[in-house]
């Protein structure tokens, strides 16, 4: 079964939907009229820095999720569950139907004008250290008025509360066993925690006159970790009480994979949310079976290598030697399935990805072959049953690894860099405070 997931506030950033504005230019119209002002020029160029405003960045990344959810339309198969983290929860209700385009672009900029008036706080991203820790040490440090917000993945937790109380703990927290950085999150306040009390019930005042229709698709609630019931005013209750109440991430994964999820799409303009949905499923893969009973459990027996599978690996060669040099790294997340459509390539980079397939695998192929097979995975399928591509589709042996650094702390840090979970400014913030 497959899930997709969209992003909330963050993952905001100038030239957000650069390749969709013009190819819906009927939703950009309406965000307009409901806005009041130009949506893609906010997007595109971000006057006087406005997408650092959580009263302009919220409506942006709906408008945003709402385009790549219109192009998901079209060049992806349909999705059995859908979720978003914590704004992104409005657009995969958008999404399953339960209000339209309009009604969620205006409670999302009421939304974002409530939290935005909170000020006096602040959020921090803990990495590295268990659930259990976290609470351990906030609770031996008087930290009450600090809670954990935001649970993205099982040793990734933010926490919310005071300006002044997150300063104090901050250097607490960097001398704990195992921690990979305690680094502050550029947001106007306290979100997702008691302090938002007052802004969820005013929300909640708004939402009571929101109509609310039946879910087409499954959506997972933030605030509980299951997917919304069929009650109209469960759903209002439960959007109202997310303002204050914190984004449970891990505990929705897991509950997606135990329904039988196995493959997750973020539609969006980042990948954070792919890389917490590795980090909480590779641990579920890793957790022991539980044992049947109170007997000790027989040793597991080693399992044989697994074969190579050669349609896997000339999918991520399609992926990391074809598409990345020509599209850059949004190629390695780019779900094997989705149509290059969605990426907004002309016929010139069609005849580009021609000729370097080619270049890679040994072989002619034209750009016929590339625009007709308009993904990954049926580019991949279109290969192998062709006689000059079966020797050329091995994969090639994988270069020797990057020495690490000699601090663990910092190559954790420069991983979480990599893989999108920390910002380049965050990643540099919290290896300086290791120092």
């Amino acid at each position: 079964m497959r899930c997709y997931v969209f992003p909330g506030q963050g993952t905001q950033k100038k030239g957000m939907g650069r390749s969709l504005f013009g190819r819906f230019p009927d939703l950009r119209r309406r965000a307009d009229r409901v806005l009041g002002y130009p949506i893609e020029e906010l997007c595109l160029e971000n006057p006087e820095r406005r997408l650092s405003d959580t009263a302009y960045a919220q409506p942006a990344i709906y408008v945003v999720n709402a385009l790549h959810w219109s192009a998901a339309q079209e060049d992806l198969p349909p999705a059995d569950f859908l979720a978003g983290h914590s704004l992104g929860e409005y657009s995969a209700l958008f999404a399953a139907g339960a209000f339209d385009f309009e009604t969620g672009l205006t409670l999302v900029r009421r939304r974002a004008e409530l939290m935005s008036q909170v000020s006096g706080g602040a959020m921090a991203a803990v990495v590295g250290l268990s659930e259990q820790i976290v609470q351990e040490t906030l609770e031996q440090h008087g930290a009450t008025g600090v809670v954990i917000a935001n649970y993205n993945a099982p040793e990734q937790f933010v926490l919310s509360g005071s300006r002044e109380e997150l300063a104090r703990i901050k250097p607490v927290f960097e001398q704990v066993e195992g921690v990979r950085g305690f680094v502050p999150v550029r947001v106007s306040g306290p979100f997702h925690a008691p302090a938002m009390a007052p802004a969820a019930d005013r929300f909640r005042s708004l939402l009571a006159s929101v109509e609310v229709g039946e879910l087409r698709t499954p959506v997972i609630s933030n605030v509980t970790g299951r997917p919304f019931g069929p009650d109209a005013q469960e759903v209002r209750d439960l959007l109202a009480d997310q303002i204050a109440r914190p984004v449970r991430w891990t505990d929705s994964i897991r509950y997606l994979r135990d329904a039988g999820v196995s493959a997750f799409t973020e539609l969006g303009e980042s990948k954070v949310l792919t890389s917490l949905i590795d980090r909480i499923t590779t641990a579920m893969d890793a957790a022991p079976d539980p044992a049947p009973d109170a007997e000790a459990k027989p040793a597991r027996q080693p399992e044989e290598e697994p074969a190579p599978d050669p349609r896997r690996a000339l999918i991520e060669r399609i992926k990391r030697e074809i598409l990345q040099p020509e599209i850059g790294d949004e190629a390695l997340a780019f779900d094997e399935d989705a149509s290059f459509r969605q990426l907004g390539l002309n016929s010139i980079i069609y005849v580009r990805l021609a000729r370097r397939a080619g270049t890679v695998l040994g072989v002619p192929i034209k750009p016929d072959v590339i625009f007709q097979h308009r993904s990954c995975a049926a580019l991949a399928d279109h290969l192998l049953t062709r006689d000059d591509i079966a020797g050329a589709a091995a994969p090639e042996a994988s270069p020797a690894p990057l020495r690490e650094y000699r601090d663990e702390r910092v190559t954790a840090l420069l991983r979480d860099c990599a893989d999108g979970t920390l910002t380049v400014d965050r990643t540099i913030e919290a290896i300086r405070a290791l120092a």
